[in-house]
């Protein structure tokens, strides 16, 4: 249990925690320029959940005849039905690793969404692979926000070339099943640069 002091050192009187009271007691009236940078370090140290800031893109071209080709990769869509992410090669292929807690993941959405819609959908597929630890999630997440993107969930181990380090991050396969672009970080997809990339 928390047990609260008053400091009569100072006119406006303020509550700390015994825990703070060390840190209180290190910065008095001469130190007193310090203090505000001391309340800010510990509400910082107090924070349990931590929200991830948006993060800027940072893009990687790939020639058509890279060595990284789409992988052999197991997943599940919205009807239970199991399809393999390298039978779809013949197509561009636009997988994007994404999950409703991830903030930046969300607000590039709409973008993708646009994006979709602008493309001749005969020559490419769109793969937004959930991985949120429920797939129930991402199916209501696209559809309480009108999201028309085809979504997916691993149905085995993500491959080597997902494990990524954070997400969102997108990979574009040539209709080859080559790597020819991977963003890692939120990205503004409806631009023409992706629309000449893919159309």
């Amino acid at each position: 249990m928390t047990i609260p002091f008053i400091s009569s050192n100072n006119s406006l009187c303020k509550l700390y925690s015994r825990k703070h009271y060390f840190a209180f007691k290190l910065f008095n009236m001469k130190n007193i320029i310090l203090l505000p940078i001391v309340i800010f370090g510990l509400m910082l140290s107090s924070c349990k959940e931590k929200q991830e800031p948006d993060v800027i893109a940072s893009e990687t071209e790939a020639p058509g005849d890279a060595a990284v080709s789409i992988p052999s990769f197991n997943l599940k869509d919205i009807n239970g039905n199991v399809v393999n992410l390298e039978s779809m090669k013949g197509k561009k292929v636009f997988v994007n690793l994404w999950a409703t807690w991830c903030p930046p993941c969300r607000k590039e959405m709409p973008s993708i969404q646009k994006l979709s819609a602008e493309v001749n959908k005969n020559n490419v597929v769109f793969v937004m692979l959930s991985l949120d630890d429920d797939f129930e999630k991402a199916k209501t997440y696209v559809q309480e926000h009108n999201l028309m993107l085809p979504i997916y969930y691993p149905a085995e181990t993500l491959p080597e070339l997902f494990n990524v380090n954070g997400i969102p991050a997108t990979f574009i396969f040539n209709e080859k099943g080559k790597l020819i672009k991977r963003v890692d970080g939120m990205d503004n997809y409806d631009s023409g640069k992706y629309r000449d990339l893919l159309n």
